[in-house]
C-alpha cells in the first residue's frame, strides 16, 4: 500500500511516538522519515523548507501540504475514528488534557528524561524544579485515574496516548512510579490497546 502521508521523526522522541502510534492505531499507511534532532539537520535549509519551526515531528501530504506539533498531527490522522470523543464536552475535555500535557506534563518529564538519558547528566546537575514539576503532575494524572480507566471516557483516546508517550519512560528521568499505582495500571491498560494494533 503507498503511503498517504510521510512522518519525519525521531524515533527517541514520545512526540513522535504519539504520531506513529496514532497512524499504527488507525491502519494509516505512512512513510517514516528518521530525523536525529541532536544532528543539526532540523536546522538545515532543506529541513526547514519542510517546517520553519525546526521541529519534529512533521507530517508532510502527497499534495505538499505540512502539518507540524504532535497534537495537531494526532487531531488530523484521528478525524472521525474512536479515538475522538463524538460527544462536544468530552471533545473538549480530551483537548484539555492534549494541551495539560504539552504545558503542565512534557516539560518536566520530558526535559528531565532527555537531560539524564540523552545528555548522561547526574541529578545534582538537573534542575530540581524538573522532579517537583514532574512529580505533581503525576500526581494530577493519579487523582484522575483512581476511579476510571481513562482519562475522558470509558475507552482510549488522544488523550491517553497523549500521556502515555512521556509517562511510559518517566523511570529513564529518574521519576519512581511506585508512588503511582493508578497511573502504573493506566499504562498497562494503554500498552495493551497499542499493542493489540
Amino acid at each position: 500500500m503507498t503511503a498517504s502521508v510521510t512522518v519525519y521523526g525521531d524515533s527517541r522522541s514520545g512526540n513522535c511516538w504519539k504520531v506513529r502510534w496514532v497512524a499504527e492505531r488507525l491502519s494509516i499507511p505512512f512513510e517514516w522519515k528518521e530525523v536525529d534532532v541532536t544532528s543539526g539537520y532540523t536546522r538545515t535549509a532543506e529541513f526547514l523548507s519542510i517546517n520553519p519551526a525546526g521541529q519534529v515531528p512533521c507530517l508532510v501530504r502527497q499534495d505538499g501540504r505540512t502539518l507540524a506539533q504532535s497534537a495537531a498531527i494526532m487531531l488530523y490522522l484521528a478525524e472521525g475514528s474512536d479515538l475522538i470523543p463524538p460527544d462536544p464536552f468530552d471533545r473538549a475535555k480530551m483537548m484539555e488534557w492534549l494541551y495539560w500535557e504539552q504545558y503542565s506534563h512534557e516539560p518536566a518529564i520530558a526535559v528531565r528524561r532527555y537531560q539524564k538519558a540523552f545528555l548522561n547528566k547526574r541529578d545534582d546537575e538537573i534542575d530540581p524544579f524538573l522532579m517537583n514539576k514532574g512529580r505533581r503532575a503525576l500526581g494530577v494524572m493519579e487523582l484522575r485515574l483512581v476511579a476510571r480507566d481513562y482519562f475522558v471516557t470509558d475507552a482510549m483516546t488522544l488523550a491517553d496516548i497523549a500521556l502515555y508517550a512521556y509517562t511510559h519512560v518517566a523511570g529513564e528521568g529518574g521519576f519512581d512510579l511506585e508512588d503511582f499505582p493508578a497511573v502504573r495500571a493506566w499504562l498497562h491498560r494503554v500498552e495493551h490497546e497499542l499493542a493489540a494494533n
